[in-house]
């Protein structure tokens, strides 16, 4: 079975609002999915139907061969759900955590001890197994979550910001532990607000707003979509004899900001025009102290869909 979730025109309203309107995706095995976008873009309205919190309008959703809401009992066994918001017990071992949430998956004896201490390891928290989880740090916590999750082996992870809030080692450690249980053969879905994270472990991502799928891709893929632009970016003295507009006669350039001592200039990456654009700061008298280059990054991509506005 190759497709593990299959998403079709999926609708969820609240109210008069629109959250999800006609979402269509598929997940395959063995792969990693990016969610991303804006807040209210419907990221975690989907994660709440996948995982049975909430019921959808309408549309169809199958997940590892099965109907969603004709078996929605057996899903529930086959799948790790890592909320945002942490899912432990302060006052109990993690260990006891860990065994308590695996418990409930109808493991038990030394299959149970067996899979309660693979999950600590994979986290990093095997040597501290008998510590209560208050006197964890944010990152600690956000991992023995993920192994309170997982501890099941199941073959579907859904995460949503697993790593929010959190220092960037347990950041490192979480992303390196999720590509382990890709190579194990789970599949995840992967919602955050971190590009780079999505970059360095997604093998599709989607990027939603406003209730819709705006572009779906590789990370390769995406970068396209902003005309696979580069940014020159030059520090240059005299600037105040510079405009914007020498610059836009030349083929190619899309964006041009001038600020303090900075010369930023993009260009279709096809338009090999380096050389004009020195010429015009040259030719003004100004002299180029340094120049930076920049291919388009996954960043660039969401803003340039999504938009710059600050949301709420």
């Amino acid at each position: 079975m190759n497709n593990v979730v299959t998403v079709k025109n999926l609708e969820k309203s609240y109210h008069t609002k629109k959250a999800i309107n006609g979402v269509d995706f598929v997940v395959h095995k063995g792969e990693i999915l990016g969610l991303l976008g804006p807040n209210g873009a419907g990221k975690s309205t989907i994660i709440n139907i996948l995982t049975t919190i909430l019921s959808s309008d309408k549309g169809e959703i199958t997940i590892l061969g099965h109907d969603l809401k004709k078996d929605a009992k057996f899903i529930k066994q086959e799948i790790g759900i890592v909320p945002q918001d942490l899912a432990i017990y302060e006052e109990i071992s993690a260990e006891k955590n860990v065994h308590f949430f695996a418990s409930l998956y109808k493991l038990k004896g030394e299959q149970l001890e067996n899979h309660v201490k693979a999950a600590l390891e994979l986290v990093g928290l095997y040597d501290r197994k008998d510590e209560k989880p208050k006197s964890f740090s944010g990152g600690m916590k956000r991992r023995l979550n993920i192994a309170c999750a997982i501890a099941h082996e199941p073959q579907l992870i859904i995460m949503d910001e697993p790593t929010v809030g959190i220092d960037p080692q347990s950041r490192n450690h979480i992303l390196q532990s999720i590509k382990i249980l890709k190579k194990r053969g789970a599949t995840v879905i992967y919602s955050t607000h971190y590009m780079e994270e999505v970059e360095e472990i997604c093998d599709w991502i989607i990027i939603m707003d406003n209730g819709k799928i705006i572009a779906q891709g590789t990370k390769e893929e995406l970068k396209q979509k902003v005309n696979d632009e580069i940014t020159y970016s030059f520090c240059v003295d005299n600037l105040n004899k510079l405009s914007t507009k020498e610059f836009y006669l030349i083929d190619g350039v899309t964006k041009v900001k001038i600020s303090q001592n900075i010369v930023e200039v993009t260009i279709e990456n096809s338009k090999d025009n380096i050389n004009e654009i020195i010429s015009v700061i040259t030719l003004k008298g100004c002299k180029i102290e340094s120049l930076n280059s920049k291919k388009a990054s996954l960043e660039t991509v969401f803003l340039e869909l999504t938009g710059r506005n600050l949301r709420d």
